[in-house]
């Protein structure tokens, strides 16, 4: 279980500002826990959680305070990432952050009443929204704070001082890379200011943990990053495993690693595909792409799914790799290679990509830093943050592959890491398969893992065994706990709390798009309109992991 340290909620911004000052600058998360129906009686019955890591990015802390009211001081003066993070604890707890930019909903509606994650909120009540919301306060708000003195008024705009025009940029548009809406002011072709709204696609994935047990959830984690839903399976299963004391075997490990690479390729060609073709190289596309349906067809023959996969369980898998799994990967591999190779010829020395990428999007190293962004697009910037290297995993300190980097921080950074982490990715599936230790592909233990069909047909004790672990899940003892690892587009966490049953009490993901979204206005501002697709595209923003 992680170590938790325990804050006064009225000390808790002065003890994080003397953590920053010790190097704790990186705000993970921010989340809030309900204890009024806890199992243990707690100080109060809500506490806020707060998770940062070490500029070293070996070390992380999880600090928690206890809420005798629900407000406190808001951390966004210091963390830019902070803005977004409250606000979502503000939508689903109602807990209220003093001296907040800009506190309001983000997932949920303006029309929403209550706050969804409060033990208290009946996880089958929906609520329909009947009014658009036009942005028009939040981008007065934003304009002042750009100082450009803008009147806005519903249906018509007034009193600015600049010729504004005022252009909604999604959500149902091809170009908005899933059901992301922003909103810009545009003086010319030029983006003045922007501001987004995400909660098109909010489904309560964190609510509905609540009401399954441990292997129920993990058909809903395909739904986050539905672009590379095996890695969301098993940063789920790694956090409660953790929580259970569960040591896997060698080859649980290596398999979860070649099918992690796998899914990073899976995601990185389809990301690689749309920002070429965002700029109108429809070739580039194709020959990205259909390396990605020959993936598919790998994990569809392994799993039994194409897209979201369902394939980790508590303790293990759902079935072995089958007879010829290696010669189809390499098939693969091979053909995901001609497609990057095809590409890199097309574009590496095209005047055209260049200049629409480089120097477009730009965001530093530090800004990137204190939006909490992680993954390529923070190596994009220059900081060699990776899991796999600096908090190892799955044995990944063994094999030999090189952190990719870039150093401006702009789209051709973004796109140009993704194509070398693909050759990177490919380094290592080979050393998997290589070297594929021996072994079973579940724990035995049968408190976690079922039992083989033979025993549940044949014995009272298998049939048991699988009758009481389907109805009531695998009992993770009483705790807290934070896990996480390199997915896709960064580090890809789950903050659980269990009440020692199979259902967990809390469920947050410490989801990568979440933050890079957060970032996007501030990138987009000061570009051109187009530039804004390309940027977004590369920042490679998933909307399922996004909203929940």
């Amino acid at each position: 279980m992680s170590e938790i340290i325990i804050v006064p909620h009225a000390k808790i911004y002065a003890y994080i500002l003397e953590k920053f000052s010790d190097g704790f600058n990186y705000l993970l998360d921010i989340t809030a826990i309900d204890y009024s129906e806890y199992i243990i009686k707690q100080e109060e019955d809500f506490a806020l959680v707060y998770i940062l890591r070490h500029e070293n990015f070996k070390e992380h802390l999880v600090l928690k305070t206890y809420l005798p009211e629900l407000k406190i001081e808001t951390i966004s003066d210091v963390f830019k990432g902070a803005d977004w993070l409250e606000r979502e604890v503000y939508d689903q707890y109602g807990i209220t952050f003093v001296n907040h930019p800009n506190l309001r909903r983000i997932l949920n509606h303006k029309e929403f009443i209550g706050h969804p994650l409060c033990k208290s909120y009946p996880i089958t009540k929906g609520q329909f929204l009947y009014e658009t919301d036009d942005l028009l306060d939040e981008m007065n708000n934003r304009l002042l704070s750009k100082s450009v003195v803008c009147k806005l008024e519903s249906g018509s705009f007034s009193e600015c001082n600049k010729d504004l025009m005022f252009l909604n940029l999604g959500p149902s548009h091809p170009a908005s890379h899933g059901t992301i809406r922003t909103f810009v002011a545009l003086d010319g072709e030029t983006i003045e200011c922007a501001v987004s709204e995400i909660g098109y696609l909010h489904r309560g994935f964190e609510k509905s943990c609540e009401n399954h047990t441990y292997n129920q959830i993990v058909p809903y984690t395909d739904r986050l990053n539905y672009c590379s839903a095996i890695s969301n399976n098993i940063a789920f299963v790694k956090a409660v495993e953790e929580m259970l004391g569960v040591a896997i075997n060698e080859r649980i490990q290596a398999i979860r690693v070649m099918l992690l690479e796998l899914s990073r390729i899976e995601d990185h060609v389809v990301c690689l595909a749309a920002v070429l073709v965002d700029m109108g190289g429809l070739t580039n596309y194709w020959y990205m792409y259909n390396p990605r349906e020959d993936i598919y067809d790998l994990l569809s023959k392994l799993t039994g799914a194409r897209l979201t996969n369902s394939y980790m369980r508590v303790g293990g898998m759902a079935n072995d790799l089958y007879e010829g799994f290696e010669a189809d990967l390499q098939e693969v591999i091979k053909k995901v290679q001609y497609g990057v190779a095809q590409t890199l010829s097309l574009i590496k020395h095209n005047r055209i990509f260049h200049d629409r990428t480089q120097n477009v999007g730009v965001i530093s190293a530090e800004n990137a830093i204190s939006y909490a962004m992680t993954g390529p697009n923070l190596r994009a910037t220059g900081v060699a943050f990776d899991m796999r290297k600096d908090a190892p995993y799955y044995g990944y300190e063994k094999y030999k592959f090189d952190v990719v980097v870039g150093s401006v921080g702009d789209v051709y950074d973004r796109v140009m890491v993704r194509f070398g982490e693909i050759d990177e990715s490919i380094k290592i599936i080979n050393q998997v398969m290589q070297n594929l230790p021996e072994g079973e592909i579940n724990v035995k233990n049968a408190s976690i893992a079922l039992p083989k069909k033979e025993a549940v047909y044949t014995t009272i004790e298998g049939a048991m065994n699988q009758f009481k672990l389907t109805f009531e899940g695998v009992k993770v003892p009483l705790g807290e706990h934070y896990s996480s690892i390199e997915a896709t587009n960064g580090e890809l966490g789950f903050f659980i709390v269990s009440d020692g049953s199979g259902t967990p009490y809390k469920v947050k993901v410490k989801a990568p798009s979440f933050t890079a979204m957060s970032a996007y206005p501030e990138i987009v501002e000061g570009g051109q309109l187009a530039d804004a697709i390309l940027t977004l595209g590369s920042l490679n923003i998933i909307a399922g992991e996004m909203d929940r």
